[in-house]
């Protein structure tokens, strides 16, 4: 089996070749989940493009990636500007990666933890634009060139929580249902034109932008089957197996990365 750059802080000896001659763009990369992706569709040969606010992070996930032998390039991005800002990121990543783009992660997004009363308009408003205009918006640029082709692979990052009701945090799960519902339409809209759509829910994941909340997290996953908190690199594997030909048959599911959180009760 080829090894991959899945691995936070490891050192792969060898590259994978699953995505090899693919390029793949995936928006919110800069650290973490979308960091993990990155480094892990790198590690199976594709050419990806690592985006976000912060170029510094950014260019140090690009370096690590080079390092280890794969392709990457950085672009910056504010999904939360205009559309036409949106627009004209999607085209500057497309000429950065040859004029073709095989495969688009959205996994960029905002959590405003907070009770619904406690929410400010701005952030309400930032929340909608990121976690669900900008994929809208993304698709409907990328996606028609995927079509035109035959082939291409669309994964939008969910939630476990978009599949419960819990007592904060109403509107981002909101969104992330609404990403998986778009996912579910995109999947028949596009599927037959030979783009598959599907979509990644982690559960409750480590990340080093929730470090602080580690107590917390190893709570919330102490009674799963899995038992522990999900790492990045656990989501990012489910995204290399949905985008990848072995997922050739795979159109319009969400894949529950999440230690069973969503699904089961152990107590």
């Amino acid at each position: 089996m080829s090894t991959s750059l899945h691995t936070l802080g490891s050192t792969p000896t060898a590259l994978g070749s699953r995505l090899a001659g693919r390029t793949a763009v995936i928006t919110g990369s800069t650290s973490g989940i979308g960091a993990a992706i990155a480094r892990t569709l790198a590690g199976e040969g594709a050419h990806v493009l690592v985006s976000g606010r912060q170029e510094a992070r950014g260019q140090q996930v690009v370096e690590e990636i080079r390092q280890a032998g794969g392709r990457a390039d950085f672009l910056t991005a504010d999904l939360a500007g205009s559309y036409e800002q949106i627009r004209a990121f999607a085209a500057r990543a497309t000429d950065m990666l040859g004029g073709r783009v095989d495969i688009l992660v959205n996994n960029a997004g905002i959590y405003p933890a907070t009770s619904t009363e406690d929410l400010p308009d701005a952030d309400l408003d930032a929340m909608l634009a990121v976690n669900v205009r900008a994929p809208h918006v993304l698709v409907a640029t990328m996606a028609p060139a995927m079509a035109d082709r035959g082939s291409g692979a669309i994964v939008t990052i969910g939630s476990w929580m978009a599949r419960v009701g819990s007592p904060y945090a109403a509107m981002y799960t909101a969104t992330k249902a609404a990403d998986e519902q778009l996912t579910r339409s995109w999947a028949a809209e596009y599927g037959p034109r030979g783009v598959r759509v599907n979509s990644v829910a982690p559960g409750a994941t480590l990340t080093p932008g929730n470090e602080a909340a580690r107590a917390e997290l190893d709570a919330m996953t102490a009674a799963t089957p899995a038992g522990v908190v999900v790492r990045p690199e656990d989501i990012a594997k489910g995204v290399l197996y949905v985008v990848s030909d072995d997922a050739a048959m795979v159109h319009g599911i969400t894949l529950h990365v999440d230690g069973g959180i969503s699904a089961t009760r152990l107590t």
